[in-house]
């Protein structure tokens, strides 16, 4: 086996095992104006058993952080926070929040600005935050919180990002079973970190028409808003319902068990912000953001009939069904998401007739 192939192996092994539990017994079943699957699922998008390769492979990573002192800088005549950004080395996102500043940034001469000190990665184009997370052997969600970054998460070219200071100094003496250890990967952080930064200047794409690939170099427009209305995925018998189940076991949506080859469909509007299977306890895993900080989440998938960047219509099919990642029937694990947080789809869904 490959280097790159064992390490793929040792992350799916090692990946958070969050979101999937042992199966409950409670039945359900969709409401009566789910809309009606196809009799002939010949019509069906059709694609190869193996997922494509994660986006985040896109553009590797070089390590290119640089230490920078904490201290106090006076502002000189001209000066912008991103030119002060440059000149310390420091993010200009850190810097601002560090001082209270909010958009449109203002800055006058003579204010002293707080200058947070730490390593800072220099994010360059078509790097993701999950590549450079993994590039250093860190935790992507502890950049994320480190650097207060925010919906979209789409990086800029040069933007500087604090890393965490558990982070390992020379990130090129770690072997590949070291950097998986140190890296996890789970929902959110594809959420949060699988867009390619943009160049300065540059806009994102919008999103392709059905079926319709993009490459997985281009950064994707998230869609603008949403009414946060759904449909069930899947109609079919509840297994595990959402929230703790003791022992520390919790389970951040809905588990569902349906025949292997059940069409899954979109549960609302939205673009395909992920299909792969790079978290091994999901298997095939399609990640749809709706715009205005909803995303949902379809797991254990046979087959995934979309690709990164396509959009989607309430209903349409997106995947069939199946027991990938860590089950043992085949099912379907369907996440509503808000702002980062998993929420309750009960809540949200059609009520049972």
């Amino acid at each position: 086996m490959g280097s790159g192939k064992r390490h793929v192996a040792i992350l799916m092994l090692l990946a958070a095992v969050t979101g999937c539990i042992p199966p409950g017994h409670d039945d359900f079943r969709a409401p009566p104006n789910q809309p009606q699957l196809p009799t002939d699922l010949s019509v069906l998008a059709t694609t190869p058993e193996q997922a494509p390769a994660a986006t985040w492979q896109a553009a590797p990573v070089a390590p290119n952080s640089r230490q920078v002192s904490s201290g106090t800088y006076v502002v000189q005549p001209g000066d912008t926070l991103r030119g002060i950004a440059n000149r310390t080395g420091a993010g200009s996102q850190i810097i601002a929040a560090a001082n209270g500043l909010v958009e449109p940034y203002v800055i006058h001469p003579g204010q002293r600005l707080t200058i947070t000190g730490g390593r800072y990665h220099s994010v360059a184009s078509g790097e993701t935050g999950i590549a450079i997370a993994r590039a250093y052997g860190a935790s992507w969600r502890e950049v994320v919180e480190l650097n207060g970054l925010e919906e979209p998460y789409i990086l800029r070219t040069g933007q500087k990002l604090l890393l965490p200071a558990s982070a390992p100094r020379d990130p090129a003496s770690l072997s590949i079973e070291q950097r998986a250890a140190a890296f996890s990967l789970d929902i959110d952080d594809i959420v949060t970190g699988s867009q390619p930064a943009l160049a300065e200047g540059s806009s994102a794409k919008e999103p392709s028409e059905w079926r319709k690939a993009i490459a997985p170099n281009a950064t994707i427009a998230t869609p603008a808003n949403f009414s946060g209305r759904f449909l069930w995925p899947v109609d079919g018998k509840l297994l595990s319902g959402f929230g703790s189940k003791g022992g520390g076991k919790v389970n951040d949506g809905l588990n569902i068990g349906v025949p292997k080859g059940t069409p899954i469909r979109a549960s609302a509007d939205g673009v395909v912000a992920y299909s792969g299977d790079e978290i091994g306890v999901f298997g095939g895993l399609i990640l749809i953001n709706h715009g205005s900080g909803w995303v949902t989440a379809y797991g254990h998938a046979d087959k995934l009939n979309v690709t990164r960047g396509q959009q989607v219509k309430a209903g349409e099919v997106i995947g069939l069904a199946g027991e990938s990642g860590y089950v043992q029937e085949p099912q379907l694990h369907f996440e509503i998401r808000k702002g980062r947080k998993p929420v309750d789809p009960n809540i949200h869904l059609p009520k049972r007739g």
